[in-house]
């Protein structure tokens, strides 16, 4: 699947595998995490070289940087979360939707099941936006 492998294009415009994109979701959890804090949160229990591999991959590609704490790397997120998710937002609603916000919410409510304060909250997010101004 094609969203698989380009959900989460970052600095470099480059973009993840899956694992990738699980690691870096444990790194924006926690804030910053070390080999080890990477590889007690991923499934399938990978060897300490194959993440710090990886590790340095996402390095390469401009989504992580480090810092040396008592002679190990600490992982940063290069960019905020919520960067990175508007990031992968912009490029679902275009590739997937026509570049049409609104089929992308069409698709949302017409198969998820929310719940009425799920919808009060976009109705609410929807009002804000209509006084903010923040209309094409």
């Amino acid at each position: 699947m094609v969203l698989e492998k380009q959900a989460m294009i970052g600095p470099s415009g480059s973009s993840l595998s899956r694992r990738e994109r699980q690691i870096m979701e444990i790194v924006y959890r926690l804030g910053r995490a070390t080999v080890a804090d990477v590889m007690e949160r991923l499934s399938g229990k990978p060897a300490y070289s194959t993440v710090r591999a990886q590790l340095g991959v996402l390095e390469s590609k401009g989504h992580l940087r480090h810092e040396e704490e008592n002679l190990r790397y600490v992982y940063l997120p290069t960019v905020p979360h919520r960067t990175m998710r508007q990031s992968a937002l912009r490029y679902l609603v275009k590739t997937f939707f026509d570049d049409s916000p609104d089929q992308l919410v069409e698709a949302l409510l017409g198969k998820e099941k929310m719940t009425p304060a799920q919808l009060d909250r976009i109705a609410q997010l929807i009002d804000k936006a209509r006084k903010d101004g923040k209309r094409r």
